[in-house]
């Protein structure tokens, strides 16, 4: 595992094949990198490769372009790391569990981290009304549902305590290397996944 790239733990999403999902993936590369606030229509628009009639045929605004952004990113995130947790650990959801904190810890050493793009959405639109912090929001709450069948799977007394206590720590994990830098931060707490996953099965 250490040796194997992020690129070859995810995957690299399809190339673009229309005007709508040029915008998109470029707002999505763009988003990440700068953030959502930072980034102007017309910069999306240019790194896309289209024109703004383009834009306005698949969207309204700068808004529905966030939105349509954090949820495609959400439904590749899903794959992929399911995907990537796969490639380590097998169909076993024990294994599963903890091998999501080995993807966490090659993805937290790769030079283009750039911290969660979800949790970014969600700090830069905190209002929980707004149609992009509610994208965010599935997200994480599509990763803790995952979280909560994995360990009824692996046998646990109850899913639902243990989805909430597990999410907990990888939310941890990523404040801890996010804000705090620590490039360690997965291998760091991985004994006490190890600790919950024995407490719960």
């Amino acid at each position: 595992m250490r040796n194997k790239t992020v690129d070859q733990l995810f995957g690299v999403p399809k190339p673009p094949a229309t005007g709508r999902e040029r915008l998109v993936a470029a707002a999505i590369e763009l988003f990440y990198t700068r953030g959502f606030q930072a980034t102007g229509l017309d910069q999306i628009i240019a790194a896309a490769g289209v024109t703004k009639t383009t834009f306005y045929k698949h969207f309204e605004s700068k808004d529905d372009l966030m939105v349509a952004a954090v949820q495609r990113r959400d439904e590749w995130e899903m794959e992929a790391w399911d995907r990537a947790v796969r490639q380590l650990s097998g169909d076993d959801p024990r294994r599963q569990l903890l091998a999501f904190f080995d993807v966490m810890d090659a993805w937290f050493n790769d030079p283009d981290f750039r911290g969660c793009l979800f949790l970014n959405t969600a700090a830069e639109f905190p209002n929980p009304a707004d149609p992009v912090h509610q994208a965010a929001a599935l997200h994480k709450r599509r990763n803790r549902n995952h979280f909560r069948d994995l360990a009824s799977r692996a046998g646990a007394r109850d899913p639902e305590a243990f989805a909430d206590c597990f999410t907990a720590l990888v939310e941890g994990t990523l404040v801890l290397r996010q804000v705090h830098g620590r490039s360690d931060a997965a291998r760091v707490i991985r004994p006490a996944v190890e600790q919950l996953i024995a407490a719960h099965t």
